[in-house]
């Protein structure tokens, strides 16, 4: 399996970004996905975690309201809905995918990465 992310790039404080990730596999509706995020100096944090089907979706406390994922098993890709962007957002996000339907917070229960994509906010 391999992960595509992209979407990153500089926005200003308050705006929107929405982030794709495009996978390689012919089976995609068999995995999970999921977003992190990793900031300079920072370990890698949670962001967003998606069944295989997109009937389940969890998001790290403190960004439910203003992040959105969503899946598109068609285009065997998943999306990332930035809104109301604040600098602490800035990163290096991640895409992973998991073999298995349902979504997990932890990255050591994914087994599949992209390279990431870098999301930087301005204030």
């Amino acid at each position: 399996v391999q992960l595509q992310a992209s979407g990153g790039g500089l926005v200003q404080a308050g705006g929107s970004l929405r982030l794709s990730c495009a996978a390689s596999v012919r089976t995609f509706s068999r995995y999970a996905m999921a977003w992190f995020r990793q900031a300079p100096g920072k370990e890698r944090e949670f962001v967003a975690a998606m069944s295989w089907s997109g009937d389940s979706t969890y998001y790290a406390d403190s960004l439910k309201g203003r992040f959105t994922m969503s899946r598109d098993n068609a285009k065997n890709t998943v999306y990332l809905q930035m809104n109301s962007l604040k600098p602490e957002d800035t990163a290096v996000y991640y895409c992973a995918a998991r073999y298995g339907s349902r979504g997990r917070v932890e990255s050591s229960e994914y087994d599949y990465w992209g390279q990431g994509t870098l999301v930087t906010v301005s204030s």
